[in-house]
């Protein structure tokens, strides 16, 4: 080949070479972007990305869903749930030094007196259910229950106990159990939330909706409250002057708006905003024939002791159930009004315990009855307890001539009981010295609650996990082990 003939690999320059190629890979770099766009739009229009789907368990499981029933401002174990004949032997006399030494309660000084029930726990059914006199219809169905009786937590003040036994953690911010299990596995209803809160009795200074948040999940797991008069979900009715065509019409233009967005820039909590949009369109239409109970029959207001129109913890249990038959995975209750220190005739255990009582009672064991009846109770897990228990001691706040008889903040051993969803009925687990102060035996941490609670649902707490700021969480922590024994 002569210099004067065209030499295609002579004039191709280093320069050219690399002009090209790097055009070339711009491009190909280009062509990628555009196809993950179209991609992620693809998704998104074909709801793909719905985070409320539902999702299978880690393994089979008799629980699909939950009624969490939490007395917020802890009831006391000793009035309800425990018989110890050794304080009604000491009643009145000054707690043994050696048992309190060293320890700090949330407003006991000095050295309390010891302080014996004033009222009855006797066993109750076939399985000898210890249940007090101030709970006569939760005698009917002792025979569902699983009770835990060693009970404990790490923390005696009600906002951070309260956190703590709802997020497993008792700083702000962290998930809740809710909001965790919607998470895990999605909900299997698609016109409500997959958690719903419901809110009864005296407004008190808890830990508020820090109990039902998402914490750093997307905001869709989040417990939604349902209010007992009027909308019963804030801002789901349409405003005046606008139909359902109309707001049809601008969630759509609202939704190609975000699709195109989330196109752009991937974000998961688009599509979470976009569900949401759309749960609440679908909302207007479920909720209000939801949540009209006078619609059950008589039976069954006689049953619950329901009042409808009024706001009551009985119209709630009535609520839940008919939530959990439309597929809600998680309702969970909150009534308050539970923290009897003995400084007044409301919050006492002569006056403001045997209230609370007659306010819950009737309407727990309607629940678990109409769940049995209905088929329902055994895919539906029943939880009962507060925060944290009260101490064997009587206050005394005010003074040794205060009339009040109370009981302080106790974390280290409390009360739960569950129902069906799981749970081996009939079983007593656990238990407290002679006194009801220390755990003797199979003592159950928050964490252990939860793993077991998880666990009857499907779940592996250790696989639940979430990563933000580059550390998987979960619900339990680094903690929590499975309550084998109470499990069917």
């Amino acid at each position: 080949m002569s210099d004067s003939q065209p030499n295609p690999l002579r004039d191709m320059t280093r320069r050219h070479f690399f002009q090209s190629a790097g055009l070339g890979i711009g491009s190909i770099a280009l062509a990628a972007m555009l196809n993950e766009k179209k991609a992620r739009a693809d998704e998104l229009n074909l709801d793909a990305l719905n985070p409320m789907a539902p999702k299978p368990p880690h393994f089979a499981a008799k629980a699909k869903r939950i009624i969490y029933l939490f007395m917020s401002g802890a009831p006391s174990q000793l009035d309800l749930f425990e018989h110890k004949p050794k304080l009604v032997e000491f009643n009145n006399k000054e707690c043994p030094a050696e048992l309190i030494k060293g320890e700090r309660f949330a407003f006991i000084k000095g050295i309390p007196k010891l302080l014996a029930s004033p009222y009855k726990v006797e066993p109750r059914g076939q399985s000898g259910m210890p249940i007090s006199e101030l709970l006569p219809n939760l005698h009917k169905v002792a025979d569902n229950l699983t009770m835990i009786k060693s009970m404990k937590t790490d923390h005696f003040n009600h906002g951070p106990a309260q956190i703590f036994m709802n997020t497993g953690h008792q700083i702000v911010g962290r998930p809740s159990m809710g909001a965790w299990l919607t998470y895990g596995l999605g909900s299997e209803c698609n016109n409500l939330p997959g958690y719903v809160v419901l809110l009864s009795g005296e407004v008190d200074p808890g830990a508020g909706n820090a109990m039902w948040g998402s914490g750093f999940l997307p905001t869709t797991y989040q417990g939604v409250p349902f209010r007992p008069q009027g909308d019963p979900v804030l801002c789901v009715s349409n405003p005046a002057g606008v139909d359902n065509a109309a707001r049809r019409r601008s969630l759509d233009t609202l939704r190609a708006a975000n699709q195109t967005h989330y196109a752009d820039v991937g974000d998961p909590e688009i599509a979470t905003r976009i569900a949401s949009y759309e749960m609440a369109y679908r909302m207007q239409s479920s909720v209000p024939d939801l949540a009209d109970i006078a619609k059950e029959p008589k039976n069954i207001h006689e049953l619950y002791g329901t009042q409808p129109g009024k706001t009551s913890f009985a119209n709630n249990c009535l609520l839940a159930r008919r939530l959990i038959e439309r597929g809600v995975r998680f309702v969970q209750l909150f009534h308050r009004g539970w923290d009897h220190h003995g400084d007044s005739s409301a919050h006492d255990l002569m006056s403001g315990l045997p209230k609370m009582c007659r306010e819950t009672d009737q309407a727990s064991a309607a629940l678990i009855t109409d769940l049995k009846q209905r088929g329902l109770l055994e895919d539906t897990l029943v939880v009962w307890g507060g925060e944290f228990g009260r101490t064997p001691m009587n206050e005394g706040r005010g003074g040794p001539n205060n009339k009040y008889l109370g009981r302080d903040h106790h974390p280290r051993a409390f009360t739960y009981w569950m129902a069906g969803g799981g749970m081996k009925p009939g079983t007593i687990y656990g238990e407290t010295d002679e006194l009801g102060y220390n755990i003797v035996k199979n003592p159950v941490h928050v964490h252990d609650l939860h793993a077991t609670i998880l666990h009857a649902m499907g779940v592996e707490h250790t696989k639940l996990t979430f990563r933000f700021q580059g550390r998987d969480y979960r619900l339990t922590d680094v903690f929590g082990n499975v309550v084998k024994d109470v499990l069917a």
